[in-house]
């Protein structure tokens, strides 16, 4: 006999209060028998903790043999099992589950716990495969980016076995090696720091100082890149006191003034200004006159081993990770960079710290 949802729902929460009633009932008389068995009686906070164990143990054997009935445990063999069985596809790494047929059959009853179940199951299954996605997006791009110089190091280092090579070409040959080798070692330096950043335990060092005058120092530190391609540079810098870790806002700057420098054609410009706003607001702009990005590449950008451009960037050289690692110290110290680009005609980083900023 199929008894209506409601029903069935009304009956299991009578044999709920049932259970209560004979099992503490029942505890209050085979106690009672017992103690006049034996003519002694415990004291009443005694006799008291005695029924209320006794009770709970006799309520849980009549639960026990109500999920014996036939319909209830049907109920847990329809939902249960799929979703044990879901579960087990998840810890062996298929996360492409499907409890829609069970969920359709339980809609409208939000407050049914099979529903949250289902519910809780397939968002899980959501997130482990989008993790597991990433997962195996960034072990391809680091597959990749590590292959690419090994194969130069690997090609050329057989090249300079032929003895007939003149001194020029072993030089040169030489030079693409050590420049290979030094890309390996930053894209392992690069990898460890991103990790570090992301691991929620980077050490922080907090302290007040003045910007503008570590801006001075990553623009001069950098002369030798835009002094070579005679860039111009338009640099105005108002007196900033900013509360950060000074070492990690180095690599900030030195990344973004470099990126800059790296994607500006010869004789171009850059600008560097650094002021407060009206609302005690520390802003940074870095734009130059270079290339420039369409809408889509400027949504990427931000994003580990993104290139705008792969046969572009595989003559500019860098592995993608420098803005990751940008985007994560602002985010860290609570701060927000924004790019505008426009292809041809350059691009402009805006980096936006608080009066106070609130750091992990």
């Amino acid at each position: 006999m199929n008894l209506p949802e409601s029903m069935k729902r009304m009956l299991g929460f009578l044999a709920v209060i049932l259970s209560l009633l004979l099992g503490w009932s029942g505890s209050y008389w085979l106690t009672t028998r017992f103690y006049e068995s034996i003519h002694y009686y415990p004291h009443e906070l005694t006799r008291q903790l005695i029924n209320s164990f006794l009770g709970f143990f006799l309520f849980g054997c009549c639960m026990f043999f109500i999920t014996k009935i036939k319909w209830v445990k049907s109920q847990q063999d329809k939902f249960l099992h799929p979703m044990l069985h879901a579960m087990k596809m998840m810890a062996e790494g298929n996360f492409n589950i499907d409890l829609s047929f069970y969920r359709n059959q339980l809609r409208g009853r939000n407050d049914h716990p099979y529903q949250r179940l289902i519910e809780s199951i397939h968002h899980m299954a959501d997130k482990l495969g989008e993790m597991e996605g990433m997962r195996q997006e960034f072990i391809s791009n680091v597959s990749h980016e590590i292959q690419s110089p090994l194969t130069s190091i690997s090609g050329f280092a057989y090249a300079l076995k032929n003895d007939e090579l003149s001194p020029t070409q072993r030089k040169h040959y030489l030079e693409i090696i050590e420049m290979e080798s030094n890309r390996l070692s930053k894209l392992s330096e690069n990898l460890l720091k991103l990790t570090s950043l992301e691991s929620d335990h980077h050490p922080f060092e907090l302290k007040d100082y003045r910007l503008d005058h570590q801006l001075r120092r990553a623009i001069l530190a950098s002369e030798p890149q835009w002094a070579e391609k005679q860039i111009h540079l338009d640099i105005s810098l108002e007196k900033l006191i900013i509360t950060a870790d000074e070492e990690l806002m180095d690599q900030v700057w030195i990344n973004l003034i470099h990126n800059s420098i790296k994607f500006t054609p010869k004789e171009g410009t850059i600008s560097i200004k650094a002021f407060n706003t009206a609302d005690n607001h520390r802003v940074i702009k870095i734009k130059d006159t270079g290339i420039g990005m369409n809408k889509e590449e400027q949504m990427h950008i931000f994003e580990r081993f993104y290139k705008a451009d792969k046969s572009r960037n595989r003559n500019f050289g860098g592995s993608g990770l420098g803005l990751s690692i940008v985007k994560r110290i602002i985010d860290l110290h609570k701060g927000e960079i924004q790019v505008q680009s426009e292809q041809g005609k350059g691009t402009e980083i805006i980096v936006r710290f608080w009066a106070s900023p609130l750091l992990h």
